[in-house]
């Protein structure tokens, strides 16, 4: 199953720019009047292309095969049996062997953290006579399993166990294997280990933000060679 988290809020501001970009970019095509509709081209291109690589495009994707972190300008993709440690501060840190990976989106700020804690610790707030509605037993087991987590603290704990399931149906496999096998050595390597080479993250560059990038750049420089 394929799931992606984002940042709500930079989702939201991030089309709503899009949709302003659009609107502007149809204006300037009609009312075209020479270098300075190219200048006023330009600065939208510009920020358009830099709301696109720092709010709709990163994201965390868990796959069937592992874990995809998108970040503004990078693909970082980690096989589930190489993810190793995942923590969380400010942002979330994937760790594979000797290589570590933070995650644009989703990030935890102060402010959350606190209303996280305070989630936590209902009785502690309000007043002396303080009543809450009823829950519903879905409502209470939610909110139990939401209290004192962030978005981001959600999100690593997915990754977790998306993980050690991997972790676990891998070992599976490779015991039936070598039991089948009278304990000769696989793919997997003796014991069940992984084969030298498995599960390494790959760090790749994001072709679509490097040209959207690159449309900005070549706007820039037409309007400045118009001028």
């Amino acid at each position: 199953m394929k799931q992606v988290f984002r940042s709500r809020a930079a989702l939201i501001l991030g089309w709503i720019w899009m949709a302003f970009a659009a609107g502007n970019a149809v204006d300037l095509t009609v009312r075209y009047s020479g270098p300075s509709s190219l200048v006023a081209a330009a600065v939208l291109g510009v920020l358009t292309a830099l709301v696109f690589i720092t709010c709709l495009r990163p994201a965390v994707v868990l796959a069937e095969d592992g874990v995809l972190v998108r970040n503004p300008l990078r693909n970082t993709f980690v096989p589930w049996e190489g993810v190793e440690e995942v923590t969380v501060s400010h942002a979330i840190k994937i760790t594979s062997g000797d290589g570590s990976v933070r995650c644009w989106m989703p990030q935890t700020s102060a402010r959350e953290r606190a209303a996280a804690v305070r989630r936590s610790n209902p009785a502690g707030t309000g007043g002396r006579y303080r009543t809450e509605p009823a829950r519903s037993k879905g409502e209470q087991a939610a909110a139990e399993a939401l209290a004192g987590k962030t978005h981001a603290d959600w999100v690593a704990e997915q990754i977790t166990e998306r993980a050690e399931a991997a972790r676990r149906a891998t070992a599976g496999s490779a015991g039936r294997q070598a039991a089948e096998a009278g304990g000769a050595t696989g793919p997997t390597g003796p014991a069940g280990e992984p084969a030298t080479g498995a599960g390494r993250m790959k760090v790749t560059w994001a072709p679509g933000a490097l040209g959207a990038l690159l449309a900005a750049v070549a706007l820039v420089v037409v309007a400045a060679v118009a001028s």
